[in-house]
């Protein structure tokens, strides 16, 4: 089900599961088998991917990301909530009271 609301700070995410994934030049692709549908995560869209085995709140996960690429804070948290509700949007993730703990 997807919820109304849109994904917070506080929130913890986790990878969906059912999606196989692959590195093909260095980005990441996904096949969901919920879906059918393949999708391309791209490079860093595969870092927060992987970023995402385990659950982890959005500050967390934008903490590394600046920690570790030239990015400031704000564009940074701007770029990653965007991408976490997309894969949202397509079931690939779970988020708050849907990560199982």
């Amino acid at each position: 089900m997807i919820k109304n609301q849109g994904i917070s700070l506080d929130d913890l995410i986790v990878q969906g599961s059912g999606n196989i994934v692959s590195n093909m030049g260095g980005e990441k692709v996904m096949l969901s088998v919920q879906n059918g549908k393949y999708y391309n995560l791209g490079e860093m869209g595969g870092v927060i991917w992987d970023l995402m085995k385990e659950p982890i709140s959005v500050t967390q996960l934008v903490s590394t990301l600046v920690a570790e690429y030239d990015v400031d804070q704000a564009t940074c948290e701007g770029q990653v909530i965007s991408f976490l509700e997309t894969v949202r949007r397509e079931n690939l993730i779970q988020l708050g009271d849907e990560v199982n703990r």
